[in-house]
């Protein structure tokens, strides 16, 4: 038998051994062990060491709330730290080892911190920034001294480096409620939702449903709580509208009722089932939400609260009613609230001997003696804890008579021996959803607590119009049983849109005790008293950051740290607040409370990924993209798009492949894969009003079935974007960008419809990859076509440059606008992202009796540098249309975004630098960024007049040209320069001539 394992009892399956390591030494626990139960019932107290003073550390809590029993889980080379052991399930070999320890748990040189006293205070590293005035450490020197050891002392646990070879997915869910924990509140919220038909997922953290029912000891429906949730659960099972998602916390709450949730699929095996991940990451969409996330309970703050053996008392109860484990022996208990008794007694029933509570309360009830008579235990009411004993374990506590109305202490101290403290300080709600979700936590005197917006409330409210939720049981501060089951199942019925006929509710058998603490935070005598147990913050830090002017909340947070970290104030919150409120003589209400982010608790960087993975951002892949893997084609990324680069012949140079490539498309035909340019729907009454507001040139007067040619500016008068746009209805635009700005130009879009002109009736949706589009140009491009398509003709009556027509290329419809970037006539032929790569083959397959050759991104850069075409590397964010010489789209005739700053001195002064070509003189390769000089100096390179943008063979001319933004370039045409490019060494004369090299007038892509 394990030290503190009880001989019966329990919901652990004894026999069923569990084998495992903690530190390298061996232990065993039984099957429904958590790693902390395990631990405790093999008499382990000591669990880490604290975070800034190393000192030691034994487990405060049962759950996810857990600031100190922190542990790094190993999986083969793979090492996960700062895991609460707490939510550890243990299974045959489980490795696991504790934190911020050298060399040893045990014996921690560290520990020597705590002689640092006030020198490691809140706020010391923002302090180590200020050196003193004079001398060898003097000015920033003094913390590039010290940021050697801050660096090395920060953090908790040790990131391993080993790739982690589990594998994550991510889902996708919706449903009509989602109901966030499953206590006797969520249960019964489930149960009236589905009864009513609704589609339900309940989701709950534990890997067993029924929150608190599974540890209380209560009787419900004349059953043992655990066993009524058991059976609650197994007929929620069997429902086919109700999901169950066990292991499972929602941990972020989003706009529109969207909510981020993380199941622990496989963490409780020793290896992941058959095709199972280790976690899924769950997107649930909600058309409403029933939160019934319970509550936390409190620590009190007084000298030594952190000692090994330092408990809270419900995480007590349910080690002993959940895991059969005990956690002391003999056990004191320290409250200002009733809900300890309940403890004590189950205690008792367990087998520890209670030796003393310890209540700051001058009166007790009738009711909480006799459970403490019945605990066999001694009240010292008007009593309060003002030490405790020990080393690495609590071996007794000092208590001294206290005056809860102005917290003097009186009389002489005295011990009382216990290896285990439990604490009560109260109950918080779990209100970090909720918050997150943009409600405004309330105060409630009653509770000492901070609780939801009361039911009054109506949602959604119009500040918060897509927030649909509802509370219920210990999360709206009704702690008791029967109003959880109650407000659940009221809850639920509301969440579905049902009202329900009265019915029963299960009749609860629980121990008396009122819900209301006594408003007792911290005792305050000598010696370290701890707020954040994880940061190692002290009642005396929250003082000090009042007294260094750190009184905001925000503020207060950010300077000690308090409530960071994974603890995000679930045990530390109101404690924290209550000191910094009576240090600034305010009510709680008025210095408020944090703002809760999500995650509510952490989330594997592996589950976010999902299935993408082996590289730190999203790949994009076009629908041919297959295609051109398969036929040779060099592929790059450009953006988060993959794309071809080149497809090579055996043998061929980069710049051999492009120049082949362009040279058959400008003497027969060749295609392209554009589906990756940006396109926009801009839809509605308003849409052509719209779109005259956004580009330069008008819109309105565009006929249905014609294309044209668009240039956006900034608000400040400079380029944005440019592209063409497609009037396929009277009130239907089809809006393509370059690829890489086709996530900006839709921000802009969305921005100026929902700030600037929220009155127009126009709707803007990402299309981009409901497309698949590819482009073929070339003197033969028109026959190509005629091959293949049917349905409409393509000849120049049918589709003049800029038209648009409809049709079907291998029983495929098919949408065909003739433009053109290349100086060739052109056509972009545009399918449904699921036939391009069917569409694309075809259009292969009718090419080849005319020499169609398949052209990638190099080909196409150079086609569009001889046209003398602008893309992002022109549109630089800091050239203007004129200087682009794109001024003839200006309209005069109509205000659009940036026109009433492009005219600014700056933007039409002399010398601004103007796009030109440039040839090289020396038939050498040019480089892109090399800047261009009027006189030569490779010693000392000087007075750059601009820099190349884009470069390339041309073999249109036979010669290497480039384009290149030069100061006063249009005026410089015809005269001669250099480049300068020390860095790789490439100097030579240019020639600056027109960006227009190939099809000046037009009349190759006009023809």
């Amino acid at each position: 038998m394990s030290p503190r394992r009880t001989d019966a009892g329990g919901r652990i399956d004894r026999l069923r051994t569990i084998r495992f390591t903690f530190d390298g030494a061996p232990y065993t626990g039984h099957a429904g062990d958590t790693l902390a139960s395990a631990l405790l019932a093999n008499g382990v107290t000591l669990f880490g060491r604290s975070f800034k003073y190393h000192r030691p550390r034994g487990v405060l809590t049962a759950g996810v709330e857990e600031p100190n029993a922190l542990v790094t889980v190993l999986r083969g080379e793979v090492r996960e730290p700062n895991i609460a052991a707490t939510m550890v399930e243990i299974h045959d070999g489980l490795t696991a080892v504790s934190q911020n320890r050298f060399p040893s748990l045990a014996w921690d040189v560290s520990a020597a911190n705590q002689l640092g006293g006030k020198l490691l205070s809140a706020g010391f590293y923002y302090k180590t920034f200020m050196g003193p005035a004079i001398g060898p450490l003097k000015s920033t020197r003094f913390w590039m001294f010290c940021e050697h050891f801050i660096r090395r002392a920060a953090g908790l646990g040790r990131a391993g480096t080993a790739a982690d070879t589990a594998r994550y997915e991510r889902m996708n869910a919706f449903c009509d409620v989602l109901v966030v924990g499953s206590g006797p509140a969520g249960l019964m919220a489930a149960r009236a939702a589905a009864d009513q038909g609704a589609r339900v997922i309940l989701s709950e953290l534990e890997p067993q449903f029924g929150g608190s029912a599974n540890w209380s000891g209560e009787t419900i429906d004349g059953m043992p709580g655990a066993d009524w949730a058991a059976r609650a659960a197994g007929q929620l099972e069997g429902h086919d509208n109700v999901r169950l998602l066990p292991r499972t916390t929602v941990w972020g709450y989003y706009d529109g009722n969207t909510l981020a949730a993380l199941e622990r699929v496989a963490d409780h095996k020793e290896r992941p089932g058959k095709g199972e991940p280790r976690h899924r990451y769950w997107i649930i969409r909600a058309k409403s939400v029933v939160l019934a996330t319970g509550s936390f309970e409190r620590p009190l703050v007084f000298p030594g609260n952190d000692r090994p053996g330092v408990m809270l008392a419900h995480a007590a109860e349910r080690y002993a009613n959940e895991y059969g484990v005990l956690a002391g022996n003999r056990i004191a208990l320290f409250t200002n609230n009733d809900s300890a008794y309940r403890s004590a007694l189950a205690l008792k029933k367990a087998g520890a001997a209670i030796v003393a509570i310890v209540d700051v309360r001058p009166e007790l009830s009738s009711e909480m003696r006799e459970l403490a008579d019945e605990a066999e235990a001694k009240i010292l009411f008007g009593h309060a804890v003002v030490a405790t004993e020990g080393g690495k374990a609590l071996s007794g506590v000092k208590v001294q008579r206290f005056d809860m109305v102005n917290g003097a202490l009186a009389g002489e101290a005295r011990s009382i021996q216990a290896d285990c403290l439990l604490i009560s300080g109260g109950w918080s709600p779990t209100i970090h959803l909720a918050s997150q979700a943009g409600a405004k936590a309330e105060w409630n005197a009653a509770r000492q607590a901070f609780l939801p917006p009361k039911p009054t409330q109506q949602w959604p409210t119009q500040r918060w119009p897509t927030q649909q939720w509802i509370g219920a049981g210990a999360f709206t501060g009704s702690f008791s049983t029967g109003e959880a089951i109650a407000e659940g199942r009221a809850a639920g019925l509301s969440a579905a849109g049902g009202t329900g006929a009265p019915t029963a509710l299960p009749v609860v058998e629980a121990a008396p005790g009122g819900p209301d603490p006594a408003p007792v935070f911290e005792i305050r005598a000598n010696g370290k008293s701890f707020v954040d147990f994880q940061h190692d913050v002290t009642a005396e830090d929250v003082r000090l950051a009042h007294r260094e002017g750190f009184v905001s909340v925000e503020h207060l947070k950010r300077y000690t740290t308090l409530g960071m970290a994974t603890d995000q104030g679930k045990s530390s919150n109101i404690p924290g607040l209550a000191i910094m409120a009576e240090a600034l003589g305010k009510p709680i209400p008025e210095v408020g409370t944090t703002r809760f982010r999500p995650p509510f608790s952490a989330v594997s960087i592996g589950s976010l990924a999902a299935e993408r993975f082996g590289d730190l951002r999203p790949e994009r892949l076009t629908p041919m993209h297959d295609w051109h893997v398969a036929n040779g084609a060099t592929m790059y990324s450009a953006g988060l798009w993959y794309r071809p680069m080149i497809y090579a012949h055996p043998g061929e140079t980069i710049e051999q492949a492009y120049v082949r490539e362009a040279r058959a498309t400008r003497e027969s035909a060749g295609i392209v894969d554009v589906s990756t340019l940006g396109k926009i729907a801009v839809q509605g009454p308003d849409a052509a009003e719209f779109l005259d507001r956004v580009y330069t040139n008008m819109f309105s007067t565009l006929a249905v079935g014609k294309a044209r040619y668009g240039l956006m500016l900034r608000e400040d008068g400079l380029a944005f974007d440019d592209g063409t746009t497609w009037r396929l209805g009277e009130q239907d635009f089809l809006m393509t960008t370059t690829t890489a700005n086709a996530g900006k130009v839709m921000q802009q879009l969305e921005y100026f419809l929902d700030v600037i002109w929220p009155g127009l009736k126009v709707h803007v949706t990402s299309v981009t990859d409901e497309w698949a589009g590819a482009a073929i140009g070339g003197p033969r491009a028109r026959e190509i076509l005629a091959a293949c398509v049917t349905g409409t003709a393509v000849d120049n009556a049918t589709l003049p440059f800029m038209g648009i027509v409809h049709g079907n290329i291998s029983g495929v419809p098919v949408m065909i606008c003739r433009l053109s970037f290349s100086g060739e006539m052109a056509f972009e032929v545009y399918s449904g992202a699921g036939y391009g790569a069917h569409v694309w083959e075809a259009l292969i397959e009718a090419g080849k009796p005319f020499g169609l050759v398949t052209y990638g991104l190099e080909a196409l850069g150079t086609l569009r540098i001889e046209k003398g075409h602008v893309t992002g590397a022109e549109i630089d964010g800091r050239t203007s249309a004129r200087d682009l010489h794109l001024d003839w789209m200006l309209s005069r005739k109509k205000p659009f975004i940036g026109s009433a700053m492009m005219d600014r001195e700056g933007l039409i002064a002399p010398g601004r630098l103007e796009l030109v070509g440039l040839v090289s003189l020396d038939n050498q390769p040019l480089n892109g960024g090399a800047h261009i000089v009027e006189a030569l100096d490779e010693a000392n390179p000087h007075d750059s007049i601009g820099h190349i943008t884009a470069c390339c063979y041309s073999p249109a001319l036979g010669k290497y040209i480039a384009l290149a933004l030069v100061k006063d370039g249009k005026a410089r045409r015809g005269t001669r320069a250099h480049i300068s490019d020390p860095l790789r060494n490439r100097f030579g004369p240019v020639e600056i001539v027109s960006n227009h090299f190939f099809d000046p007038d037009g009349s190759r892509m006009h023809g």
